[in-house]
């Protein structure tokens, strides 16, 4: 008997290791016996809010000199940097200790415990009508017990189930990694174009200003020549001023963008960079909207997420319902007792128990009843999700397609205010036209690059985010801003 029972605690000892081969797993209580936990607590996180992603927690160290960036270079360092990102990853973390919580309900547990004890006994208080040399006191007299113990729950649906919803929560938690390197990809490609849609706005600020000074340095000669009359020199100087005004609000735009863009990325705000790649405009790969539509559905990171919590909760209505069944538990120990280490000897015990609930208060119908409304919730959030997909893809699609259309007619809108503004000024150095038509030319031809600029900007955001809504933001970013 006593080589059967050492048996059963190496056994128990040895699955150990076997057990925590399981697959890891997220969100679940810690064992079966505390099956009041909240069931929302057994469900997975999702992905943290955006405003997160515009952050970073890493900063690299400052670097001397001027760093130089391309739009992959930044997409790699917000992959490496990124708030957002970093707090997705500490989620598998979170839910890898979640798994072990819930595992240990089905693990054995093992310890040993030595005892030394002297005691002396009143055995009247024990109802024992016996005296022991005329006296019911009997001691003192000491007890040395040493021995390890074992016990394992064997079956319990609950806590089995439990873990299988871990599971599923833990491949939650991995696409939620993987929605959150998408969203690191939009936010990096978003910051890198307006960084350089605002460097843009300078340029041609500044462009426009040389311009205006221009037309002022020509209206004063002209009236000089007494070609020109004076309101005209006036209308010029304040253009020329209204110019300079939208230089100095463009270079504020631009320094506060490149902090911003810096702080996304992971750089010291205060790093000097500079941007390697200039604005793409390559034509948007082909795209068939159902097939494309299909794969979204098998591609989404955050589609996939809620399937798995989806699943996850499933199996938490199995859990609640589980609490209603038998549980059946075995332990037991091998030891030494007796009055000294010297004269102990060898004892053992076996034991199992098997547990049937009876009535546990309506405790169980309300954990069922919970688990139901949290499985029916995340299912709404399903059939939600799967038709937002479809009109995020379709809406990135009509922007990439709009878009492409607006940059090429504001393309052809620069080709024609820049020959406008060509034919006033000829018009006015021979004196057939005043200044006011110069200037009303040279704002044609600001709002003419502005729109180019914003027209770029908009085609370029609205790739990534057809990209993002495909769920190939990381694989194919590349392809949508014509291979950089």
């Amino acid at each position: 008997m006593t080589r059967i029972l050492s048996a059963l605690l190496i056994g128990c000892l040895l699955s150990l290791p076997l057990a925590a081969q399981l697959p890891t797993a997220t969100p679940a209580t810690s064992q079966s016996a505390n099956n009041t936990a909240s069931q929302s607590d057994a469900l997975p996180p999702s992905t943290p809010p955006l405003d997160v992603f515009m952050g970073s927690a890493r900063v690299e160290k400052p670097a001397p000199g001027t760093v130089r960036l391309s739009i992959r270079e930044a997409m790699d360092l917000g992959l490496k940097h990124n708030l957002g990102l970093l707090l997705s990853q500490q989620q598998t973390e979170t839910a890898r200790a979640q798994h072990w919580r819930s595992l240990s309900a089905l693990l054995p547990k093992a310890d040993v415990r030595v005892t030394e004890s002297v005691q002396q006994v009143n055995l009247a208080a024990f109802g024992i009508p016996f005296t022991v040399n005329g006296s019911t006191i009997v001691g003192p007299f000491s007890i040395f017990d040493a021995r390890p113990s074992v016990t394992e729950r064997l079956l319990d649906f609950n806590a089995l189930n439990r873990l299988r919803a871990a599971d599923e929560g833990e491949k939650a938690v991995r696409h939620n990694v993987d929605d959150a390197r998408e969203l690191v990809i939009l936010v990096v490609g978003n910051e890198y174009l307006l960084t350089l849609a605002d460097a843009a706005l300078l340029e041609s600020a500044q462009a426009q200003a040389t311009t205006a000074k221009a037309i002022y340095d020509r209206s004063v000669d002209l009236k000089k020549a007494g070609v020109a009359a004076g309101i005209d020199v006036l209308r010029s100087q304040v253009q020329m001023q209204q110019q300079q005004q939208r230089v100095l609000a463009a270079q504020n735009q631009l320094a506060q963008q490149r902090m911003q863009f810096a702080r996304v990325i992971g750089l010291p705000v205060s790093q000097a960079f500079e941007l390697t790649d200039q604005v793409p405009n390559p034509p948007t790969p082909p795209v068939d909207l159902e097939e494309a539509l299909g794969r979204a559905y098998e591609r989404r990171p955050d589609y996939l997420a809620l399937a798995s919590r989806v699943r996850a909760a499933e199996l938490m209505v199995r859990a609640a319902r589980g609490e209603a069944l038998p549980t059946f538990d075995m332990n037991g120990d091998i030891g030494v007792i007796g009055r000294s280490v010297g004269s102990s000897r060898e004892t053992y015990t076996v034991a199992g128990s098997l547990r049937i609930p009876v009535f546990q208060g309506g405790r169980v119908k309300a954990d069922v009843t919970q688990a139901r409304s949290n499985l029916q919730q995340l299912r709404f959030q399903m059939e939600d999700m799967k038709n937002r997909i479809e009109m995020e893809v379709r809406s990135a699609a009509l922007d990439v397609n709009s878009s492409g259309e607006q940059v090429k007619v504001a393309r052809e809108s620069i080709d024609l205010a820049g020959e406008q503004l060509k034919q006033s000024q000829d018009r006015y150095a021979a004196g057939v036209s005043g200044s006011l038509e110069v200037v009303q030319s040279q704002e044609a031809v600001v709002t003419a690059n502005e729109t180019l600029i914003q027209a770029l900007y908009r085609n370029n955001v609205a790739k990534l985010t057809l990209a993002r809504a495909l769920g190939v933001a990381e694989q194919q970013a590349r392809a949508f801003l014509g291979g950089r």
